[in-house]
């Protein structure tokens, strides 16, 4: 058992109270897993949901493990990338994708263009002062598709407004160049003149952060505080969309290839180290496309 699965079973057993039955159950889930990967010549990284229906059909057909387990083994593992995902040592949990109920892939979420526009223009006409920030978040997390861990860390210089690009240090500290459009470069610039030198003011230290992106007491935001906004984004406008900065991330990538983008060049502007975390975006938008048909085309609606 390595590390990072020993810090998980004592996040469980301290933080979340489990029983010492479910962890050594979660114990043993672990170890099948990591045995699997060891013959597949398989990292964490490289999970995927091709794998895990692997994973599952070697379970169930060939060490004859009830589907009870593997349900229960499901639930480990999915908990398990959850908590790799949130200490950043995975893009995304592809556990995620996989009904537990029936071992079938589940797409990404991501908000249709429609819904975009509500969104903005909702969030546009609030009267708060807060509403400044929030847009610049959001057109920027639309219009970049950066990772909540990487919007909490931009700077003023890591922009470069020739060119419309910002200079993002990404998971393992790897720098890359995104893009951003017109309309978050308006709004970040709007937010930053007229509300975060207020923010800055309600600081009682002399401390200035050179993060962009500051609460209300003027400290530079977290990845929860981030959640918080979006959920507050909600309540406030009345819009319910469900917003996460994953799922702003996955609309970015899925509007990205609508529009005809190369799969490597997505690969490079989201910061994945594998194609195949990238390649989840080619079978979300074939899924919009057989939703529309579906929907649309009068035998198939019957």
């Amino acid at each position: 058992m390595n590390n990072l699965e020993k810090d998980f079973l004592t996040y469980l057993r301290a933080q979340r109270g489990y029983s010492e039955e479910t962890i050594e159950a979660y114990s043993h889930d672990l170890g099948s897993f990591d045995a699997f990967l060891s013959t597949q010549h398989k990292t964490y990284k490289d999970v995927d949901p091709r794998l895990i229906r692997a994973y599952l059909s070697f379970e169930l057909g060939q060490k004859h493990v009830s589907k009870r387990t593997c349900q229960r083994r499901l639930s480990c593992l999915r908990g398990f990338f959850d908590y790799l995902q949130r200490h950043e040592e995975i893009d995304s949990n592809p556990f995620r994708q996989i009904d537990p109920q029936k071992g079938e892939i589940k797409y990404p979420d991501r908000l249709f263009p429609a819904e975009v526009g509500e969104l903005l223009a909702a969030n546009a006409k609030r009267e708060d002062e807060m509403m400044l920030r929030d847009q610049a978040i959001l057109c920027l997390l639309l219009s970049s598709g950066l990772r909540a861990s990487e919007l909490v860390q931009v700077r003023f210089e890591d922009f470069d407004y020739s060119y419309h690009t910002i200079r993002v240090r990404g998971k393992g500290d790897k720098d890359r160049i995104v893009s951003y459009d017109k309309e978050a470069e308006t709004a970040i610039r709007k937010y930053g003149k007229e509300l975060r030198p207020t923010l800055l003011s309600r600081r009682k230290d002399d401390v200035r952060p050179k993060e962009i992106f500051l609460n209300y007491k003027g400290d530079r935001l977290t990845v929860r505080g981030l959640e918080h906004i979006l959920s507050n984004i909600e309540k406030t406008t009345g819009l319910s969309l469900h917003l996460h900065p994953h799922k702003l991330r996955h609309t970015y990538a899925t509007e990205m290839l609508d529009e005809g983008a190369d799969l490597r060049l997505l690969q490079e502007l989201l910061g994945h180290e594998s194609i195949n975390t990238t390649q989840i975006y080619t079978h979300l938008t074939q899924k919009d496309l057989q939703d529309e048909y579906a929907a649309h085309f009068p035998k198939r609606k019957k």
